[in-house]
């Protein structure tokens, strides 16, 4: 039986990333657990202290409930190398497509996810080999691809 798990990305402004990929992955504000009319009053009750409070939306998730809960921590420090896990949003239909085809729809999300704060740092395409990516990095600099 497979194991439930959470994705945990360290941040600055876990609002601010939430909001992105949210859009970005289509997931969903995550709804704080019953019984609580907040995130902030679930952590209260866990004993979270005050001053580490407020942060704004922290979590997202899968509308369908098929993909993972990503939860937005804060850390004190920031990003220095390179990510050493990322994620590859695929966008490009499927490998019968028409590599052109495929190129468009590739090239159509990294401008929408553009358009909500994303940096596109590269195409990552060969002569010859039928595959095509475009490298980005999110607002606060985390690395992702979309093939």
């Amino acid at each position: 039986m497979p194991v439930r798990f959470q994705l945990v990305i360290d941040c600055a402004d876990p609002d601010r990333l939430a909001r992105f990929w949210a859009a970005a992955l289509r997931y969903e504000l995550a709804p704080p657990p019953t019984g609580f009319a907040t995130w902030d009053d679930y952590y209260r009750d866990l004993g979270v202290p005050e001053d580490a409070l407020g942060a704004g939306v922290d979590r997202i998730s899968d509308p369908e409930g098929h993909g993972p809960a990503i939860w937005f921590q804060v850390v004190p420090d920031v990003k220095a190398v390179k990510n050493r896990l990322h994620l590859d949003i695929h966008a490009s239909g499927q490998r019968a497509d028409p590599i052109e085809v495929r190129r468009q729809r590739v090239d159509a999300e990294a401008k929408r996810l553009a358009d909500l704060g994303a940096t596109v740092t590269g195409a990552l395409h060969q002569e010859g080999l039928d595959h095509y990516a475009v490298a980005m990095t999110d607002p606060e600099g985390n690395e992702f691809d979309i093939n």
